[in-house]
């Protein structure tokens, strides 16, 4: 299946890639756009991240959100990975701690001069990470609660 949004991409549409490659559609394809394409006339994919689709922003919520509730993905893991894309890509009232690092590396891949292509394969594993550090939050019964670096985060993984 083709998946569509717009190109230079950071937080929200590296992190809705990586949740449909590993739990929607592993053989996903992945097409960006310029921000000024007609979105709604797109009838060979499905869009998400842009403006007025059912997989984009609603509310507090981010694509990622979006994309958890459509998909019925309910895992706690990827409810607390949520929160931390939510405050990484928007500002929401209630931001978690990890958001502001997140952000921070989301901003670092795009100065690389990198294509779209090329950050969603670098950075996948840094999803991958946050994913397993949230598992084991979720499986302690406690997310952070408190701000922390990114590096004292990482010295917790293991």
């Amino acid at each position: 299946m083709k998946w569509i949004t717009r190109e230079q991409i950071k937080v929200d549409r590296v992190a809705c890639p990586w949740l449909i490659r590993k739990f929607i559609d592993p053989a996903a394809e992945f097409v960006f756009l310029p921000r000024n394409t007609d979105w709604a006339k797109i009838d060979n994919g499905i869009v998400f991240d842009v403006p007025n689709c059912q997989l984009g922003h609603h509310g507090e919520d981010v694509s990622f959100n979006s994309f958890l509730k459509n998909y019925g993905l309910t895992d706690p893991a990827l409810s607390l990975l949520g929160e931390i894309v939510r405050t990484a890509d928007s500002y929401p009232s209630r931001p978690h701690p990890a958001g502001e690092g997140l952000r921070w590396i989301a901003h670092g891949f795009s100065a690389l001069g990198l294509t779209d292509s090329e950050i969603l394969e670098r950075e996948f594993v840094i999803y991958d990470a946050l994913y397993r550090e949230c598992r084991r939050q979720a499986a302690n019964g406690k997310a952070l609660t408190r701000a922390v670096s990114l590096f004292e985060l990482a010295s917790t993984m293991r």
